[in-house]
């Protein structure tokens, strides 16, 4: 599981990239809290099981992340859209 979450943090870091070099990058922003929920939890599953403590941490702090994120797109959807 934390090669595949791993994976689709590289796929959306890598269609920043893209939007970046081709210069729509205000227009992508959304792709960050993506990179940044789906990098938390790959962390968090790649732990060894003691650690579980932190994993539940990055797990938590992964949803945090989606959740504002969905809030921004409620409450300020220009910020998101661009």
């Amino acid at each position: 599981m934390a090669l595949f979450q791993f994976g689709v943090s590289l796929t959306f870091t890598c269609m920043f990239v893209y939007a970046w070099s081709v210069g729509d990058a205000g227009e992508s922003r959304w792709l960050l809290f993506m990179i940044v929920g789906t990098a938390l939890s790959g962390i968090a599953e790649s732990l060894p099981k003691p650690r579980r403590r932190a994993a539940g941490l990055l797990r938590l702090t992964g949803i945090l992340v989606l959740v504002c994120f969905l809030a921004v797109m409620f409450l300020a959807p220009e910020y998101i859209i661009g």
